[in-house]
């Protein structure tokens, strides 16, 4: 669980995580969502703790990249780290994106659906660059 490749992995999942994150709901899609929020939940901008959604990017980066480990079985490629943060995304996009769509009041229908195929594609890329790292350390790791 804590070997270099895992770790390594997990700390490129951990940037892109930040920072596509940032792109994508900090920016690009910022005003669409306040569009489809029913409930204004959100912390402004001076009021967001960076340190946290650090610490949740590293967190879901390093478990990401530990599952990835034990689903690759040792084959390593981008369309395949793809396709396993892809689940991960449809997990937490759909998923839990009904969840939170049938029991609470956060965003409209519309909202949820978009969020689910944001997450689906962000995910997905997140999965990878943690295949990405896996696969370049393994071959260094072979030599």
């Amino acid at each position: 669980m804590f070997t270099k490749q895992n770790l390594l992995a997990a700390l490129a999942g951990t940037v892109v995580m930040y920072l596509l994150g940032f792109v994508i709901w900090g920016i690009a899609t910022a005003d669409f969502f306040e569009a489809h929020s029913l409930v204004d939940t959100m912390k402004s901008d001076e009021e967001m703790d960076m340190v946290m959604i650090l610490l949740g990017n590293i967190v879901m980066s390093f478990v990401m990249s530990s599952l990835y480990g034990k689903w690759a079985r040792g084959h390593h490629s981008a369309g395949q780290g793809f396709q396993f943060g892809a689940w991960i995304g449809l997990f937490v996009g759909v998923g839990m994106g009904l969840l939170w769509y049938g029991t609470s009041n956060m965003m409209d229908a519309t909202g949820h659906m978009v969020e689910a195929a944001l997450d689906i594609v962000f995910y997905g890329i997140v999965g990878a660059v943690i295949a990405i790292v896996y696969k370049v350390t393994a071959a260094k790791e072979a030599s």
